[in-house]
């Protein structure tokens, strides 16, 4: 298995295991392209200029607009937990972006390692494919949010496609825009796909107990929220998956 690549984009970081060095720079070409094309940050990107009035959403792309299509329709999907509208009313399609970005990286590694073994990171994403080693399963730890140095437990990704995202507040603050009091502090969600993944992430965190509930009946995917009070909240899934870490003496 080729080393580790690492890279900044997207206002986080990127690693790479498993990549040679030619996949790794197609995957960075294309966290690129999504990050030129959606940044709100840059003012010559296509979503700033819709942001600032100089260029009309129907005159985008048609990748653009697909993009923003998708974004509504998980909106529709979560009963409105996932929105990609600001509340100053700006689009903002970073809920989706990054997911995007990881999903079609990990199409750059599947054709570059032949179906061969390698792990995608993101700023809490993580794509898999394949085994870490042998058969020793891919895993990702879940942070305590209460406490950023421990790992209350340890995911493992099975083969052949895992995908894992967590959101929260703990690291970057309240970021997500949410449309009920806070309920939960943290979500993992594991799933077939990343980008179910990181959306129900987050709506789980923008939205409430009743929300949860819901999004976890209607979709394959399973989940483990940290909520404001302490409580945890596990699938069945979720609770098998995590392998607790014992706590330092």
């Amino acid at each position: 298995m080729s080393g580790v690549a690492t890279f900044e984009t997207m206002g986080t970081v990127v690693s790479l295991r498993g990549a040679t060095p030619g996949a790794a720079s197609e995957v960075r070409a294309v966290f690129a392209g999504y990050d030129h094309r959606y940044s709100l940050y840059d003012p010559s990107s296509v979503l700033s200029r819709v942001a600032d009035g100089s260029l009309r959403l129907a005159d985008t792309s048609n990748e653009v607009r697909e993009v923003y299509a998708l974004a509504l329709d998980w909106r529709e999907r979560t009963g409105g937990a996932f929105t990609p509208h600001r509340p100053d009313g700006v689009i903002d399609l970073s809920g989706v972006v990054k997911a995007l970005a990881i999903r079609d990286a990990g199409a750059v590694l599947d054709a570059a390692s032949s179906g061969g073994d390698w792990m995608l990171s993101a700023g809490g994403d993580v794509l898999v494919r394949g085994h870490h080693r042998a058969d020793d399963s891919w895993s990702v730890g879940v942070v305590d949010p209460a406490h950023r140095d421990s790992v209350v437990g340890v995911v493992r990704l099975e083969a052949p496609r895992r995908a894992v995202a967590t959101s929260g507040t703990a690291e970057r603050g309240e970021h997500i825009w949410r449309r009920a009091t806070p309920t939960f502090v943290q979500a993992t969600v594991i799933a077939d796909d990343i980008v179910t993944a990181d959306v129900l992430a987050t709506a789980v965190v923008a939205g409430d107990e009743d929300d949860l509930r819901r999004l976890t009946s209607d979709a394959d995917v399973d989940v483990l929220a940290f909520a404001a009070d302490g409580t945890v909240w596990a699938t069945p899934g979720a609770a098998d998956s995590v392998r607790q870490v014992p706590a330092a003496p």
